[in-house]
């Protein structure tokens, strides 16, 4: 494998505090108090970075291009986006592949002169033949990893694919530590493969771009998130109260898709997210089972702590008690508080709708698409009896419009092969991981994960699209924007 070492030194990085950037919220629970017999609890746990850009990390960004299918012109036009929203303290390489991989520019900081360079670079690029995903992941996760400089700076890939590999297993690379953000263009791709590469990162998502729009969208709506990361390496630890005698067991319920580690010893579990962008929030959900109680009067019982870390803080985050009251009077879970029932409820309908797209999309795979049809109608139907206010209402018409698509996605086997399969893959992976990622719908239903950078550029986007010779704004006069 190629070791390059060749890439630019970038400006010195931000000097101030990293402290305070993310933040973790009081768990929220759904339930008010547990009986002292054996019972159950859920907690939910947030975190959140804050939502300010102006201390942000250096993006290095490799863009891996498929030039052997037809779609070059989009991809070129794409690429010049991003080029022009990138400043000085980012870098970019290119990476193109067809039945070979090639780097076409090291990491480069993004100075005016890179970016004529660079523009003339993507003008350039010429359709091949063969496709060898693997080949060219390969190679854009050396580039990465042959960097001289990576203080604060973030590693990630943008993988272009509108064609079926044709060598080789990609899944078997190793992304390590870097967010692989993939994209699939058009009904020949194989978008499975695509969306199983994302996912085996730290972070990354799958997005699917289907035939007859541009890549202008989804680029630069991961680019809004990428040029406001304010910190790395977020780690969520939930450390079990076993001294007490309260808890028999917690696990984190599914339904989120991040690196989860258990020491089977302790009990200690460790969330791994990778980077958060600005104003993105991180929720999980845990599950405990209590044990009998000796106990005969009411009292307040802690059943673990959790703490979140990530790279260049100073100060050690305090813990967050997840405790609850135990009583001989337990409420009924229809008495819990009234904010906190609605925010649990937000957040297991959330988790189940992402769980009926993923069961009846594997069902359409398997070709009995009826059944798939009756999955949805039923999650329809369910849905109609959830009542939330504000935020959590704009969830449930999110949720709701997503299930109507993927319904009119499954009017026949064919439809569903070129637009419902890849749809519900962006969706799944969106749910998993709490982040945006496209669908071909992009500015018609809310996103319930875009940040406003990424509202921002969406729209900067589509004036480019429309007029690709007027000036786009860098990302240093978004935060001059946002500031103002």
């Amino acid at each position: 494998m190629a070791s390059f070492g060749d890439d630019e030194k970038p400006p010195s990085p931000n000097a101030g505090s990293k402290d305070g950037l993310v933040t973790m919220a009081i768990p929220a629970y759904n339930r008010k108090d547990v009986g002292l017999t054996k019972d159950t609890l859920t907690a939910m746990v947030e975190i959140r970075a804050t939502s300010s850009a102006a201390m942000r990390e250096g993006l290095d960004l490799v863009a891996v291009l498929d030039v052997s299918g037809h779609k070059i012109e989009s991809v070129k036009k794409a690429l010049q986006f991003v080029i022009m929203k990138l400043t000085p303290v980012d870098r970019l390489s290119i990476v193109t592949f067809d039945s070979t991989a090639r780097r076409l520019t090291p990491l480069r900081c993004m100075t005016q002169a890179a970016q004529t360079d660079l523009k003339a670079v993507v003008d350039g690029l010429q359709n091949g033949g063969g496709t060898d995903i693997m080949a060219g992941l390969e190679l854009g996760l050396a580039v990465l990893r042959g960097r001289v400089h990576t203080e604060s700076r973030t590693a990630n890939v943008f993988l272009m694919s509108d064609r079926q590999t044709t060598s080789g297993d990609p899944r078997e690379v190793d992304p390590g530590e870097v967010a692989v953000y993939t994209f699939g263009f058009g009904a020949g791709t194989d978008h499975k493969l695509l969306s199983d590469l994302a996912n085996k990162s730290t972070g990354g998502t799958y997005s699917a771009v289907p035939d007859g729009t541009n890549l202008s969208a989804p680029f630069s709506q991961l680019l809004g998130g990428l040029l406001t990361v304010v910190a790395q390496d977020v780690q969520l630890t939930l450390e079990p109260n076993t001294a007490d005698g309260d808890l028999e067991k917690m696990t984190v319920a599914p339904g989120t898709d991040y690196t989860t580690i258990t020491d089977d010893k302790s009990g200690l579990i460790t969330i791994k997210f990778g980077s958060l962008f600005s104003g993105e929030a991180r929720k999980v959900a845990v599950n405990f089972t209590l044990r009998d109680s000796d106990e005969t009067e009411e009292y307040d019982a802690t059943l673990a702590e959790a703490r979140h870390i990530y790279a260049g803080q100073k100060t050690r985050q305090s813990l967050e008690a997840i405790l609850i009251v135990r009583t001989p009077n337990p409420s009924s879970p229809a008495d819990a508080g009234a904010v906190e029932n609605r925010s649990m409820l937000a957040e297991e309908v959330r988790r189940l709708h992402a769980d009926t797209i993923n069961a009846a999309s594997l069902l359409a795979e398997a070709e009995r698409l009826e059944e798939a049809r009756e999955k949805i109608v039923d999650a329809q139907n369910a849905m109609e009896d959830i009542v939330l206010l504000d935020d959590g209402e704009n969830m449930v018409n999110a949720l709701r419009t997503e299930l109507l698509q993927l319904l009119t996605f499954m009017e026949s086997q064919e439809l569903y092969n070129e637009r419902g399969h890849p749809y519900a893959l962006a969706t799944v992976t969106s749910h998993g991981r709490q982040r945006t990622a496209a669908r071909g719908d992009e500015g018609e239903v809310i996103s319930l994960y875009a940040t406003p950078r990424m509202t921002a550029y969406l729209e900067q986007a589509k004036s480019f699209e429309e007029n690709p010779k007027e000036p786009v704004p860098t990302a240093d006069d978004d935060v001059e924007e946002e500031i103002s």
